[in-house]
């Protein structure tokens, strides 16, 4: 009887242990995103914007490439969180969880997309300053196409896909109670509303760093940001994560017998 639980024991704590340190690696993950796609924007203002992006790319090349270097950071925290929260929400929805999962990866599909047309606005700016007699209408159109699907990234995924899978995941965390609700309820209605945001840039009401999408936006990552810190200071909530094992282990006993 003992050595039962002197092992149930040891099985908690380790679950605990496990739990908490999921918890940090989720946390650290969030700030990496919010992060690194705050600074990969920043950087690719000289090759996004103006009427001389063709030439101020070429010009502005390490600051444009270190934005490359931020949206792949962000590529890869955010495929982070997706695979540090899977196993901790499936319990509660599996359904849920998966599609969590699945439209995370979708997002970083699409922004990945966004950095193929970056890096190959990067390679039209090089031509065109290296050419002799650049026939101007064409580097321009081909420009504006580029340009073009980085705009329809950057809407559908770090928007519209961020909203859909924040929302599911949220839905988790404030039914699981796996973090105070309130917080849960913050990721919910940031969720809603960079939806909403998503929309008026799809449907042209709004260009997408106009100050209504941005203020619509600013929820979700303000939510991010303390959904980080409180992962990295106080874990999630032990009491809930305390009875998924438990309610894992009865039914394979039930299974077994």
């Amino acid at each position: 009887m003992n050595r039962t639980k002197q092992t149930t024991s040891i099985q908690g704590d380790n679950h605990v242990k496990s739990n908490r340190q999921s918890a940090t690696f989720v946390g650290i993950m969030f700030i990496l995103a919010t992060v690194s796609a705050i600074l990969g924007l920043l950087f690719y203002q000289p090759i996004l914007t103006g009427p001389d992006y063709l030439i101020n790319g070429v010009a502005n090349q390490n600051q444009v490439s270190l934005g490359v270097l931020m949206e792949l950071i962000l590529v890869c925290s955010n495929m982070g969180t997706a695979i540090g929260l899977f196993p901790l929400l499936k319990p509660y929805s599996e359904r849920i969880a998966l599609g969590h999962f699945s439209f995370r990866f979708l997002e970083v599909v699409i922004i990945t997309i966004g950095i193929v047309s970056v890096l190959s606005l990067l390679t039209l700016s090089q031509d065109f300053v290296a050419a002799a007699a650049p026939d101007v209408s064409t580097y321009h159109a081909a420009g504006t196409l580029l340009l073009a699907v980085h705009t329809w990234t950057f809407a559908l995924g770090p928007l519209f896909m961020l909203g859909v899978n924040t929302f599911m995941y949220s839905y988790l965390l404030y039914k699981s109670k796996l973090v105070p609700r309130p917080l849960a309820g913050l990721g919910l209605t940031g969720a809603t509303l960079v939806l909403v945001a998503a929309l008026l840039v799809l449907f042209g009401v709004y260009p997408q760093l106009s100050v209504p999408v941005t203020l619509l936006a600013l929820p979700i990552a303000s939510y991010e940001m303390i959904l980080a810190g409180w992962l990295i200071v106080k874990g999630f909530n032990s009491a809930a994560t305390a009875s998924t094992p438990a309610t894992t282990e009865a039914h394979t006993l039930l299974h077994v017998a």
